[in-house]
């Protein structure tokens, strides 16, 4: 086995070592990814859309505690504003983390279900859907 520099190395590594044009150096930003602000503002204010979420998210995650439905729904909505700063902002921020499809899709996917799931949770629920009611008794026999 010979070695690279003064380590051993595996016959097997150096037949599956990826040839040199193909390696990664660096990734591209996603689009949107840029500041929303200029590079000498503080970056609070530079990243102010992922904070606005993350912000909303906490305080609807602390609402939880006194009334879960309230604060579930808070989370929902946080979720759904991020799809839409996601979806109509020229610049994000690390709000951006894929293409702006996907982060507004998994966003909103993600917001809605929280929001549904919350108004149909029971004791009580605030929405009844009878199809869903249906697929669970015939999931659950």
């Amino acid at each position: 086995m010979s070695g690279v520099g003064s380590r051993p190395v595996a016959g097997w590594i150096r037949r599956w070592r990826v040839p040199e044009k193909y390696r990664t150096r660096d990734t591209a930003r996603p689009e949107g990814g840029q500041r929303t602000a200029p590079g000498s503002a503080p970056a609070p204010i530079r990243q102010w859309p992922l904070l606005a979420v993350l912000g909303g998210t906490l305080l609807g995650l602390l609402v939880t505690l006194g009334d879960f439905r309230i604060g579930l729904l808070i989370v929902g909505g946080s979720l759904l504003a991020a799809a839409g700063m996601r979806g109509w902002l020229p610049a994000v921020g690390m709000l951006a983390v894929r293409s702006r499809f996907t982060d507004v899709l998994t966003y909103g996917v993600a917001g809605l279900l929280i929001t549904l799931l919350t108004l149909m949770a029971e004791p009580s629920p605030w929405l009844e859907l009878p199809l869903l009611n249906d697929l669970l008794r015939f999931s659950a026999g």
